[in-house]
């Protein structure tokens, strides 16, 4: 569902953490191998489902509560594996021109994004299916695909200049919408848990707006600060799709509540104003003979709670999910903790610690930061020329599969069988501990 953007991490030797689609399980890599653990405890525990050694990765990416996990690694920055992880087999890897720097998933299809193109694979039998060539520079590897299979749609940023978002519906192949979003580029993006809306900041970080993934119509508009320009890190929809959460690269982390409620209630009231309609008028009517600039700002919507952690700088990625029953924000930093947090009734309430979690002594880490290869060109893989077309699966908008672009090789499980229920998620693995 989300990884972190950006990979100043790799050359740091930090804790790469992630979110599976529905949060349900986080993913934990470090330079000793990697492990994926259970959330439904986490209040008190955190569950260990697998740990394995292996080569340093930099991108790992967990389909649902399945079995099936995608991984790259530092080693091997343009390869894709495609692994069963309770099997210890992997079932496919696949090699590409330049440097992998995102790798999304849902159980209809598999993206992986390089700098300049997006290849589109179905996760069924991991063919590609479509190529999306020519894109902006996007040497970030921003985008984002909807875990829906309903509205499976992929966006990824369409200038350099502006924050442009172009929604693309993965499973007709055909592009969807172009969304004017900022007028700065783009920095982070988010699909809701039903695919039908969409979150967007720029690089300037003061304002996050919600869109129609259907139309592009502008939903909301929250404002994170005034103050100050910061770079967003993490954007995210609770599970229940009522909340949003950012983070960046500040010490403090947002929850937007989306009050969808208010809109609803206008169109309920057929015509007849209460007090706050009239108050509505009023405010409107002072605004009016207010700049744009300060007008916008009247109008965008407040964090709703906040919290604020030890120090800035650090990466997190942050969720939103109901554990037992209790609505709770988790918070995964680089620096190898995982925050647990009950999220307030009251706006403008601070967030309350539940737990802190050392993701490095839960797995007995012993880390030498300063150990990790940095050698690796995540912007890009210099000197490999572009191919010529072959077969591939070719549809709007896009082209062919580069044969020197991308090398299937399938290794131990073939796509079927074990492989498919691994997909559909018919083979949960329980606690267990392994090395491969």
């Amino acid at each position: 569902m989300m990884s972190l953007l950006g990979r100043p991490d790799v050359d740091a030797g930090e804790v790469f953490v992630n979110f599976n689609q529905n949060i349900t399980s986080l993913a934990v890599a470090t330079s000793g191998g990697y492990s994926l653990y259970s959330l439904g405890s986490v209040d008190s525990t955190l569950d260990k489902i697998y740990h394995t050694k292996s080569d340093e990765l930099f991108l790992i990416e967990r389909l649902f509560e399945s079995s099936l996990v995608a991984i790259v690694s530092q080693r091997a920055p343009r390869k894709l594996k495609v692994c069963h992880f309770k099997k210890q087999s992997e079932i496919c890897n696949y090699s590409y021109a330049n440097t992998i720097l995102a790798v999304k998933l849902n159980r209809e299809r598999l993206i992986v994004c390089l700098e300049e193109s997006l290849y589109i694979h179905n996760i069924q039998d991991m063919k590609v299916v479509h190529t999306i060539r020519d894109t902006p520079c996007n040497q970030q590897g921003l985008c984002a695909l909807s875990s829906s299979s309903e509205h499976c749609y992929l966006a990824y940023p369409g200038s350099v200049t502006a924050g442009e978002v172009q929604i693309f519906d993965a499973i007709n192949l055909h592009a969807k919408t172009m969304i004017p979003a900022h007028d700065t580029p783009l920095a982070a993006l988010a699909f809701s848990p039903s695919g039908t809306e969409i979150a967007t900041a720029s690089e300037r970080g003061t304002v996050i707006r919600v869109f129609s993934s259907q139309d592009g119509s502008r939903l909301f508009e929250l404002r994170r600060g005034l103050k100050r320009c910061v770079s967003i890190v993490s954007l995210s929809f609770s599970t229940c799709a009522e909340y949003l959460v950012s983070s960046s690269n500040t010490e403090t982390v947002h929850i937007f509540r989306l009050d969808r409620s208010a809109t609803e209630s206008a169109e309920g009231h057929g015509g007849k104003q209460s007090s706050d309609d009239w108050m509505g008028f009023l405010s409107k009517t002072v605004t009016s003979y207010l700049p744009t600039q300060v007008t916008d700002v009247f109008s965008q919507g407040r964090a709703f709670a906040s919290v604020t952690l030890p120090e800035a700088g650090v990466r997190r990625m942050c969720a939103i999910t109901t554990i037992q029953k209790q609505l709770r924000l988790l918070v995964a930093s680089q620096d190898g903790y995982l925050y647990v947090y009950s999220i307030p009734t009251v706006e403008g309430a601070e967030c309350q610690l539940i737990k802190r979690h050392d993701l490095r002594l839960e797995d007995h880490y012993a880390m030498d930061i300063k150990g990790l290869n940095s050698g690796v060109s995540i912007g890009g893989a210099a000197g490999v020329p572009p191919g010529g077309g072959v077969a591939g699966g070719a549809g709007a908008g896009g082209s062919a599969v580069d044969a020197k672009s991308v090398a299937a090789v399938s290794v131990g499980d073939k796509p079927g069988g074990s492989y498919a229920s691994a997909v559909k998620g018919d083979e949960p693995a329980g606690p267990s501990s392994s090395s491969a």
